[in-house]
């Protein structure tokens, strides 16, 4: 690299704690330069990350700022694994030297806008779920307002790496630096201080083969876009958000956190929170020929009135079309209002295609329904029965038969619906409003006194439906909606020694994420809402018990990356290249995503056992055949490598829909082990011992399941000696040489899998 402002006499004499503040954006590599540099290094460093402080969940900068004050304070080196992109977020890190004898540094990761949208969108298992398409829109967005840092913020020294040459350069420079050394202070490798953002990045987004947030586009085809909120293009701090329900526990850094735009007065408004979120047509304006100034102030009117007393929500208007006036006009009173654009927004796109093509999540959206609830007519309503395919039109049947002027119906979106497993829309609520085209039913003859009565009503009863589902789904199932990242079901396949690999759990968070263990808190539980706005059915009457049974019940689907499982069990004759084994009763495939050597998944074909909490005493049968399947595969791998040791079991709540049996060799040997959540699935009390699970079931008629949270949180301990480690690497290169004993438990009940006298799975 090119050296400049070198001031070697600068360097100090004596060897002391460096605190290094990474700078790059999402896909530059901080945290893989981190960990490479922890694995080789003689000096004792630690990785303050902010997406996996808070007991490997997301942070706050104030407990990073903490934690690298303590690790300081102790004579340890720290990496600062943030994006740092601007001075503002640098600046309190660097005045943690003003008390402190310490080197501060910045290692600038300043690689190719193309390269970092690349590895983002590609990437799986992301700490901080930070991948798809969401990715690449959010890394070009943060591009555009990156400040690469300066000597003169406070640093004793900055290393500017401008392509992998140089980053591999620059991890041998700290890898190499001992517990005495000190490195010369200066600026180093910086060749243009005044890069550019890559031009036509769009163009590349385009090509990602997930669902991207709304770009502009070159063609004469309309692009989804949404109005930019005044005075906040994005969502700058987590803090800041701290009203917005904790619904996926998303991991993403503190300027990760943005709402991404596109060039011009309009930007799509696509903040990766999880703010439950309606979008809705506007209603009786188009096909009923309602008057647009009047409609407008009502729509107005009724959002500023069911955002007052709910204010965890956001409300969406739509239309396909960015000369619609109605978007034109009802954005001009929000701007009289000073109404808050991140609770309240216009949206130009297809209502069916608000996530994929618009990247904006959307809990529920309103159809502009007729009064017989009947696809067809042409409009919102055809396009919605059209994209949620025959189960909303079934869905709809068993829910209500018709539906009156000024009332609206909740329908939940069956799971198998391509509106819920393409866009993660959880339910549609139908819509009826006033009409004054004389073409059409319930014709009002032009009598405005009663329409803007109606379109009140209507209004009034969409907000309240929506109103129903949150106080049912205070936290919005993962999978529906944020962590959406769309997987098609006709999965990716890896080749390993000739064998195919599909998706599991447990390497979907988003997390999918990797939260296994807040996995069933997402899908069932939730504080109630305080607010006791009514929902009026067609007949004007209240929600009925038997409504709120089944949106409790809705509170369990699974979001659509999670139907993966499912989809291949139930129909294993589209995926028979692919498997290891297809049977009447069971499937066995690589797990995609391996946390060992060898990792195989043996997958029930029963309908309705979707997991462990599942499992009844009658299921006893199909477990032991279960079992017995994956000692079999035991066997043949036991044949090709003695040495390894093998377990199954069950994770107590998992990722993935379809109830599926882990068959993992101990030696925990892959690149895919990544975070805590990845080691602890399977080495702690939440994976459950398939031959405890059968006894289990069949003295008691059900597992046990312990799914409690803090299972996952817990800190990292070899599976053999018990010795804690502070990280991965650091715990994997332990495991690679440990050569204690498993616990006696292990060795207990068939827990443990082994060749015969095997000397290394002794009894401690």
């Amino acid at each position: 690299m090119d050296m400049m402002d070198v001031d070697e006499t600068s360097a100090p004499r004596e060897g002391k704690p460096v605190l290094v503040i990474l700078v790059g954006a999402p896909g530059s590599g901080k945290s893989t330069f981190g960990e490479d540099v922890m694995r080789s290094s003689t000096r004792h460093w630690v990785r303050v990350c902010q997406d996996t402080i808070g007991n490997g969940k997301a942070g706050t900068k104030a407990q990073c700022l903490s934690s690298a004050t303590s690790a300081l304070k102790d004579g340890k080196s720290v990496f600062i694994d943030r994006c740092n992109l601007d001075r503002e977020q640098r600046s309190e890190f660097i005045k943690l030297g003003g008390g402190l004898q310490i080197d501060i540094h910045a290692v600038v990761l300043d690689l190719p806008a193309k390269l970092c949208i690349s590895r983002s969108v590609k990437r799986t298992g992301h700490e901080g779920n930070l991948q798809g398409g969401r990715a690449a829109a959010v890394v070009n967005r943060m591009l555009q307002h990156k400040e690469l840092p300066k000597l003169s913020e406070g640093f004793n020294r900055i290393t500017f790496c401008q392509n992998e040459n140089d980053v591999k350069n620059a991890i041998n420079t700290y890898s190499s630096l001992g517990p005495l050394d000190n490195l010369p202070h200066g600026c180093f490798g910086q060749k243009n201080t005044d890069s550019k953002i890559q031009v036509g990045i769009m163009k590349f987004l385009k090509r990602a083969e997930v669902p991207l947030a709304a770009a502009p586009t070159t063609s004469g085809t309309e692009e989804p876009t949404s109005q930019t909120p005044r005075n906040n293009l994005y969502c700058k701090d987590k803090e800041a958000l701290s009203s917005i329900s904790d619904t996926d526990n998303l991991e993403t850094k503190e300027v990760e956190r943005q709402e991404v735009g596109s060039a011009g007065s309009h930007a799509n408004q696509v903040c990766p929170d999880d703010i439950p979120t309606l979008a809705f047509p506007s209603i009786s304006t188009s096909d009923f020929q309602f008057n647009l100034e009047k409609a407008a102030d009502i729509i107005v009117e009724q959002v500023a009135e069911f955002l007052n007393k709910f204010r965890n929500a956001r409300l969406v208007l739509v239309d396909l079309s960015h000369k619609s006036k109605i978007l034109s006009l009802v954005k001009a009173r929000i701007a009289e209002k000073n109404m808050d654009t991140q609770k309240f927004f216009t949206h130009v796109g297809d209502i069916t295609h608000l996530y994929s093509r618009g990247g904006l999540r959307c809990n529920a959206i309103a159809n502009a329904a007729n009064w017989r609830l009947k696809p067809g007519g042409g409009g919102v309503n055809a396009a919605i029965f059209n994209a949620a395919g025959p189960e909303l039109e079934s869905a709809t049947k068993d829910k209500v038969k018709s539906l009156s002027p000024g009332n609206a119906a909740v329908v939940p979106l069956p799971s198998s619906s391509p509106l819920f497993t393409r866009e993660g829309v959880t339910h549609v609520i139908h819509v009826l409003g006033p009409n004054m085209n004389p073409q059409r039913p319930n014709y009002l003859n032009n009598d405005y006194n009663k329409g803007c009565k109606i379109l009140q009503d209507a209004y009034t009863s969409l907000f309240d439906g929506f109103a129903s589902i949150l106080r049912n789904h205070p936290r919005i199932p993962e999978g529906k909606s944020e962590k959406l990242e769309r997987k098609s079901l006709e999965l990716p396949v890896q080749s390993d020694c000739s064998s195919r690999k599909y998706f599991t759990g447990t390497d979907q968070k988003s997390k999918r994420s990797d939260d296994h263990g807040s996995e069933k808190s997402k899908k069932c539980k939730g504080t109630q809402d305080d607010l006791g706005l009514p929902f009026t059915d067609s007949k004007g009457e209240k929600v009925d018990s038997e409504h709120r049974r089944i949106e409790r019940s809705r509170s369990k689907a699974w979001g659509s990356w999670a139907q993966a499982l499912h989809q291949i069990a139930m129909h294993p004759e589209k995926h028979k290249g692919d498997l290891l084994e297809i049977s009447d009763d069971v499937v066995v495939l690589n797990d995609i995503y391996p946390k060992a050597q060898k990792h195989v998944l043996v997958l029930a074909r029963t309908g309705g056992l979707d997991c462990l909490a599942d499992v009844q005493k009658k299921h006893l049968q199909l477990l032991n055949m279960m079992h017995d399947v994956g000692l079999k595969w035991v066997e043949k791998f036991l044949s090709e490598n003695a040495s390894l040791v093998f377990r199954l079991g069950y994770h107590s709540a998992p990722s993935m829909r379809q109830l599926h049996l882990h068959v993992i060799s101990q030696d925990f040997e892959s690149t895919q082990l990544k975070n805590k959540k990845h080691w602890n699935s399977f080495n702690t009390a939440f994976f459950r011992d398939s031959v405890d699970v059968m006894d289990e079931v069949s003295s008691d008629g059900k597992a046990t399941l312990k799914d409690d949270d803090k299972l996952l949180s817990m800190e990292l301990r070899c599976h053999r000696c018990r010795s804690a480690h502070p990280n991965i690497p650091r715990l994997k290169s332990h495991i690679s040489s440990c050569q204690s004993p498993f616990p006696a438990y292990l060795l207990q009940n068939g827990r443990l899998v082994h060749a015969p006298g095997e000397p290394r799975n002794s009894v401690q």
